[in-house]
């Protein structure tokens, strides 16, 4: 199929699940969505099991094999899902709670990775870096995802821009770490780097983080601050939507040509644009389309993302002992994202005061998504991937599902404004 086939066979099947949703289930949208896809990807892999000679399983394999999960998100749709929740975070907000959201986002993260990493050592036996590398590509959260389960929860400002700003730096930093750990575990993939890279790995890592991450943050605010300066000359809203999009798209292809950080380019991006460009670069009818536009371009792909995500069980490979692992992996991955919320909370404790709840709020509300089987499948061939994207995708599913539907309850119950009197 060409990219034309393969994008109208994705609306038409998420228009198709969501609308089964909509009738049947009454789930939240993306969670309901991505629940009928698995259980009609189930339906077909249990019809096949007792009518072999339909061989459906094989054809529908076949087809979603034929569909590039990882290169659709990671070089397509992420970049427009992180764009479109930047754009809903102001830096005034953000400004007043950045140091949890650095500390969460940077140590957090690499603790998370160290954990699950250990503990996926320990579990399976795979070597140390093939783990830390699983850890760090389950370690991001899913700022979209994160971000549409709390909307319904009267969660206080702070504790709201807190969870979303983790949630999409989050996202940016561990895809960074992912890169660095992937070079180091698979060595024959580390181009240009010559004998330098063996001489010195860690010296290597970490300019290669600073060059992703901190070239990414750099790339972002450029090509924001431009299009603000451009889009105050203008007062055509139409136009002026146009020029956000084509920051988005073409921001986040020109950080993968210049091999820095995409994720974290998009979200600086539309921090910028979000905040400064929409305050003093739009006229009141501009900042309304553009954001009514990227709210239904926020929920198009994500509905997309969820379907393709319900689907892609028949990428994986459905052995008991793989599915046994990841759902003790679960539990692991639970234990990652309690040290990455708890160690910098502890740290900022003594200089600063946390919104009631802000610790399970922020450790169940951390939400596994797409972007951590898209790693998983982007992974090199190797022994140890076909466990990784099972246990990658158990945990996702996990943490969509069951997470997904009960946050907003448990947020409601411990970190909602206190009732006036």
């Amino acid at each position: 199929m060409n990219i034309l086939q393969i994008a109208s066979l994705l609306i038409v099947l998420a228009a198709v699940f969501g609308a089964i949703n909509y009738f049947v289930l009454r789930l939240p949208s993306a969670i309901g969505i991505l629940v009928v896809a698995l259980l009609t990807s189930m339906a077909a892999l249990a019809l096949d099991t007792m009518v072999p000679s339909l061989t459906l399983a094989e054809d529908l394999r076949a087809i979603v094999t034929g569909i590039d999960f990882s290169d659709a998100l990671l070089e397509g749709m992420l970049g427009l899902l992180l764009f479109a929740g930047a754009l809903h975070v102001k830096l005034s907000d953000l400004r007043a709670v950045w140091p949890t959201v650095l500390l969460m986002a940077t140590i957090g993260v690499a603790l998370s990775t160290a954990v699950i990493g250990l503990g996926f050592h320990w579990l399976t036996g795979a070597p140390l870096l093939i783990a830390l590398v699983f850890g760090a590509l389950i370690s991001p959260t899913d700022p979209v995802a994160v971000m549409g389960v709390l909307k319904q929860a009267n969660l206080r400002k702070s504790l709201e821009t807190q969870v979303a700003g983790e949630s999409l730096f989050n996202d940016g930093v561990g895809y960074v770490v992912f890169l660095v750990l992937v070079g180091l575990a698979f060595p024959a993939l580390s181009h240009g780097h010559g004998d330098a890279a063996h001489a010195s790995p860690a010296l290597d890592a970490a300019r290669l983080f600073a060059q992703e991450a901190l070239g990414g943050a750099v790339l972002g605010l450029v090509l924001g601050w431009l299009t603000f300066r451009v889009m105050r000359h203008i007062d055509d809203y139409s136009l002026e939507v146009l020029m956000t999009l084509a920051l988005a798209f073409g921001g986040y292809e020109l950080a993968i040509a210049l091999h820095v950080s995409a994720p974290i380019a998009a979200v600086c991006a539309g921090l910028l644009i979000g905040d400064i460009g929409a305050k003093h670069g739009m006229s009141e009818e501009t900042r309304e389309y553009v954001e009514k536009f990227w709210v239904l371009v926020d929920e198009i792909l994500n509905a997309v993302l969820f379907m393709l995500i319900g689907v892609e069980i028949f990428a994986v490979q459905l052995e008991t002992d793989m599915l046994v692992t990841g759902v003790i992996c679960i539990a692991l991955a639970l234990l990652g994202r309690l040290c990455a919320v708890v160690v910098p909370i502890l740290m900022l404790r003594p200089f600063r005061s946390f919104a009631p709840g802000v610790m399970p709020i922020m450790t169940w509300g951390g939400l596994k998504g797409g972007i951590s089987v898209a790693l998983a499948l982007s992974l090199p061939d190797s022994e140890w991937k076909p466990l990784i994207l099972t246990v990658t995708y158990v945990i996702v599913v996990f943490s969509i599902i069951v997470q997904g539907l009960t946050i907003g309850k448990l947020a409601n119950r411990v970190g909602r404004e206190p009732d006036l009197v």
